[in-house]
């Protein structure tokens, strides 16, 4: 898909966001306020963005009534996230020392992207936010078989249904899970955080809003396109109800992140919100949506890399240098900052894009040798 502006606003925003949420670990920063506290609602809006593309690029051929090659679509997706990701995960188990935790979960959990459906050793343990490329990896390989399936028989009736089973199935499955695994802790006084991450926050099942909310938005696009580009003429006020919504929902989380009714109703709220904003920044009707802001290419291409690598970077920065360089304001805030673009920018450039050449390659001649079969 041809780059947007607006989308790439928004993936610039998630990874900046959820790297300053992570800050602790640039020697325990606690400071920030909701600002970085909220920072984690970055990952639900990466959801909502790769549901939205994904789900444009798996829905686009069916729309139109091609086949779907399935083929083709995991081989693009193995080469845009296997390569970085085994060179990161080979950096963490082949040299401890640079770990931004002592502890690290198996290594089959993460090659098999099945990290984020067992328990974790202790609550904090290296290379652990590679739990939502466990749920991103699951939606690669599930979405697709959904999508065709429904598309072999069309019904805006199922599709509907489907949409409303997973949701309100979601919804019902954080509540049974906080009242039998959340509350019985909390009833005794004794902390629940890492059951709230291991039933709540972190399980594939629990977080599948904000990606449903990305392909209802694909779907509108590629089989409504009437609608879609209703939804498109009024990007300003979708961006403001977007904002309005996530601000409400960075206050009613605060401090209550283990609560019932944000665990139960909050998510989809807050997949609302990403969703809206989703479409007012695809839309070229907006000013984020034609005007591309300086920096946010740019980070929103090197987010992957950012993402995989901040954290060590952060817990290497203040390991070597914390003495020099921590408790002098925005002077600590740079060097910090410099040394994560800096090895960002190393992986990026020196992985991600020779993989993503040799991917176009690939299937350059792929598409050849099919031609030259049916030829």
């Amino acid at each position: 898909m041809q780059r947007q502006p607006g989308l790439d606003l928004l993936r610039a925003i998630a990874i900046v966001w959820v790297m300053v949420f992570h800050s602790y670990y640039a020697g325990g920063y606690s400071g920030g306020g909701i600002w970085r506290w909220s920072g984690w609602m970055g990952v639900d809006l990466f959801f909502a963005l790769s549901g939205f593309l994904i789900g444009s690029q798996v829905l686009k051929p069916l729309a139109r009534g091609e086949p779907f090659s399935f083929a083709d679509f995991y081989l693009r997706r193995a080469f845009r996230i296997l390569p970085v990701y085994l060179l990161v995960l080979a950096i963490y188990v082949g040299w401890p020392f640079l770990r931004e935790a002592p502890e690290m979960r198996p290594t089959w959990e993460f090659l098999t992207f099945s990290m984020n459906l067992w328990p974790a050793p202790s609550s904090q343990v290296a290379l652990s936010h590679a739990w939502s490329l466990c749920v991103e990896e699951h939606f690669y390989l599930l979405f697709p078989m959904f999508a065709v399936a429904l598309a072999w028989r069309p019904s805006p009736r199922r599709v509907v249904a489907t949409c409303m089973v997973l949701m309100l199935g979601g919804m019902l499955l954080r509540g049974m899970l906080w009242t039998t695994e959340v509350a019985p802790l909390q009833a005794a006084g004794r902390a629940a955080g890492q059951a709230y991450m291991r039933y709540l926050y972190m399980p594939t099942w629990a977080r599948l809003d904000d990606l449903l909310g990305g392909v209802v938005l694909a779907g509108i696009r590629c089989y409504r396109p009437q609608l879609w580009s209703w939804l498109q003429a009024r990007a300003w006020a979708l961006l403001i109800v977007g904002l309005g919504l996530v601000g409400l929902c960075m206050v009613w989380f605060a401090g209550q992140r283990l609560a019932f009714a944000q665990n139960v109703f909050g998510y989809p709220l807050l997949a609302l919100g990403m969703m809206a904003l989703v479409c007012g920044a695809a839309s070229p009707h907006s000013i984020v949506g034609r005007r591309r802001v300086p920096g946010a290419t740019w980070l929103a291409l090197a987010s992957y890399s950012l993402y995989l690598t901040h954290k060590a970077v952060y817990a290497n920065v203040h390991r070597w240098l914390g003495a020099r360089v921590e408790g002098h304001g925005w002077w600590t805030v740079l060097v910090y900052a410099v040394a994560v673009l800096l090895v960002g920018a190393v992986f990026h450039y020196g992985v991600e894009r020779p993989f993503l050449r040799l991917r176009s390659r690939v299937r350059h001649a792929r598409t050849r040798g099919l031609l030259g079969e049916t030829g």
